[in-house]
């Protein structure tokens, strides 16, 4: 029994399922719906499995009733969305304000609320208007006042109903798959250079809109404001060695320092980051600034521009020094190590995924020591299934309790200061470059039936199950 081993969780913890638009929504032309790079990006066949595509995807735009009804079923008290921006703003500025799209929004935000679900919104999960894209998209540095008018609007329309805000989903993800591996849209592959200009010109945007947020409209929205940042936990494959030691203390420090290190220690990158990326690219002839900018002064700074810190787990890995062959200059041959997964830890689905619920405590207990104890929310973390569908899904149900039990230790053990943890994801969806062919949802959706019919997997009774026993539970 989940409670009686002692992990109980205070009754004002957030639990929550998340989702994003271009993964769930289809619609992709409704109601005067603007082009995103994920329309351009599947729409041109660029590596999607089976050239899959999110025109219609769970039909969420049609049928958020059935999405509404899976969220009571489960017993949550928050719901993770995204916004479209090309939904909301067509050509991605407020001088032309699609209604139809916020008249979509309002209802799924008064839906929730009138079930006593709480809202979290991501204002952006990957999709950037073409519009936008065709300007220059996150490489022009004007993409970050784009993005602030974009925000302000949204705090305007809908702040008053929605206290969560996420800016930014996993900046590193869009920065490196979108820019420089191309796996991504907008299918960029710019080695050494785009990537690291993407990733500034998204810490800009949050800046100004956290800013924005905080000046504006914080007084009277009493909302919170953030950025979800991902990142697997990394470890040395030789504890012993002392190479192998600093190489995963690199690789920490380029996944997720390159983002919170700016917003929660310095309002810069970190030493070891900026250090790394100077000497390779005087090897290559490169002046380092050229590479990872600085940040102006001209900007609203960047350092307390956080709220809480959300933070995307999904896997952890055993890094070794060395091992980088790529003559390129690129990100890969800037960190300079090899990742490996350890042949103990089971891989579910997906050849990345292996399955380490204790590497997100670790990583809780990293964010608590080195990021000044911040209020932590779990935004996204799931399971993914291949092949056949298993609606009784044993391992996936396996999975959840072993991890929920890593966060508890963490609170309760760590005296990490865990606000809430949110499953990725509600139900089946595009899950970009793989397209349908992945599975993390707690619900299934049949995607050959034209009804698109939500079943729940075993895996989402068991988190219903673990849910209301924290809500009838003691608090820590």
């Amino acid at each position: 029994d989940f409670q009686s081993e002692g992990n109980m969780f205070p009754r004002d913890f957030v639990w929550g399922a998340a989702t994003s638009a271009y993964q769930i929504e289809g619609g992709w032309q409704a109601d005067g719906k603007g082009a995103s790079i994920w329309d351009t990006f599947c729409h041109e066949k660029s590596g999607v499995f089976e050239n899959q595509n999110g025109d219609v995807a769970c039909n969420s735009y049609e049928l958020w009733n059935k999405d509404l009804e899976c969220i009571q079923q489960l017993g949550l008290t928050h719901y993770r969305l995204s916004f479209s921006w090309s939904r909301l703003l067509p050509d991605g500025t407020p001088k032309n304000v699609n209604q139809r799209g916020v008249q979509y929004y309002n209802r799924v935000i008064n839906d929730l609320l009138a079930c006593k679900v709480s809202v979290m919104v991501t204002l952006y999960h990957f999709d950037l208007p073409q519009a936008i894209q065709n300007l220059g998209g996150w490489k022009s540095p004007g993409v970050a006042a784009l993005f602030n008018d974009y925000a302000k609007f949204c705090f305007e329309t809908f702040g008053d109903r929605v206290k969560l805000w996420i800016t930014i989903n996993e900046p590193h993800t869009c920065a490196k798959l979108g820019h420089e591996v191309g796996l991504h849209a907008p299918g960029l592959k710019e080695k050494g250079t785009a990537a690291y200009m993407v990733g500034h010109n998204m810490l800009r945007a949050h800046a100004m809109a956290w800013h924005s947020y905080n000046s504006v409209y914080r007084a009277t929205q009493k909302g919170e404001v953030s950025l979800a940042l991902n990142s697997d936990w990394f470890e040395p494959l030789d504890p012993s060695c002392h190479e192998d030691v600093t190489s995963a203390e690199r690789d920490l420090a380029f996944t997720l320092g390159w983002f919170a290190w700016p917003i929660f220690v310095t309002g810069d990158y970190p030493d070891i980051m900026r250090s790394a990326i100077e000497t390779q690219s005087k090897m290559m002839g490169y002046s380092g600034d050229m590479r990872l900018p600085r940040f102006s002064k001209d900007d609203p700074p960047v350092l307390g521009t956080a709220d809480f810190f959300a933070l995307n787990y999904y896997t952890s890995r055993k890094v070794t020094s060395g091992g980088c062959g790529d003559q390129m200059l690129s990100m890969k041959r800037d960190l300079n190590v090899e990742e490996v997964l350890d042949p103990s830890w089971p891989v579910c689905g997906v050849s990345w995924l292996a399955v380490v619920p204790c590497g997100l405590r670790k990583l809780l207990k990293y964010i608590k020591d080195v990021f000044n104890n911040p209020k932590v929310y779990i935004t996204e973390n799931g399971f993914a299934q291949v092949g056949p569908v298993q609606i009784e899904d044993v391992d996936r149900c396996e999975f959840y309790k072993s991890t929920i039990s890593e966060v508890a230790k963490a609170m309760e053990e760590d005296g990490v200061n865990v606000c809430g943890y949110f499953a990725w994801s509600l139900m089946d969806n595009f899950e970009w470059a793989d397209g349908f062919s992945v599975r993390f949802g707690l619900f299934h959706v049949d995607f050959s039936d034209a009804e698109l019919s939500r079943t729940i997997y075993q895996s989402g009774q068991e988190y219903a199950k673990i849910i209301a026993k924290s809500k009838s539970a003691s608090p820590i």
